[in-house]
């Protein structure tokens, strides 16, 4: 028979306690099981400009499994208000933080990524910033105001490795699509 020594056996045992107990100790949402995203594979949000565009932009990510709300910024405080009640209402909790300055909101090194769905004349200058402090960014129509802009713009996303989408909702409908086909065919 072999002989087990005491250190030796002590290690075995904590080991196999502490395989057998790792389900119990670690939730499956945090692994990423049962259908569930892993936190480290969400993607922390922060929604700047929440009117009407703002909002319906903010209910859609929070639809995504694998996006999170974190953070609301507008100037309007009522808008801001109702934002982050919605926000919290989704979640089930009071974490969401409000800003009236996108530049609050863009200086937490928690939130990986921004929408921008303020008044035009900013989205440039919104983008740009959020771009330079290290967020992806998903900005409203029009992207900026003129070409210079536009370049501004495009260069720092490329110079800061960011991710930019413009959203054009109409675009991408089924039936504006089939009408730019009618148009382009000589039907209409």
């Amino acid at each position: 028979m072999k002989s087990i020594h005491r250190r030796d056996f002590i290690k075995t045992v904590s080991t196999a306690a502490a395989a057998s107990g790792f389900p119990t100790i670690v939730s499956g949402s945090a692994l990423g099981l049962n259908g569930r995203v892993a936190p480290s594979n969400r993607i922390v949000m922060g929604c700047i400009g929440v009117g009407g565009q703002g909002t319906f932009n903010m209910k859609a990510f929070m639809s995504e499994p694998d996006a999170l709300v974190v953070a609301t910024c507008d100037v309007d405080k009522d808008h801001l208000e109702k934002a982050r009640q919605t926000v919290n209402e989704r979640y089930g909790n009071q974490d969401c933080k409000t800003y009236a300055d996108f530049r609050e909101l863009l200086a937490r090194d928690d939130i990986d990524a921004v929408t921008v769905c303020t008044p035009d004349h900013w989205h440039g200058l919104i983008s740009i910033a959020a771009a330079k402090a290290g967020k992806d960014i998903y900005c409203e129509k029009p992207l900026t105001n003129t070409i210079a802009e536009g370049r501004a713009l495009c260069d720092t996303v490329q110079q800061y490795g960011r991710v930019l989408q413009t959203g054009s909702h109409e675009r991408s409908r089924p039936n504006a699509r089939y009408a730019c086909e009618l148009v382009r065919n000589g039907r209409i």
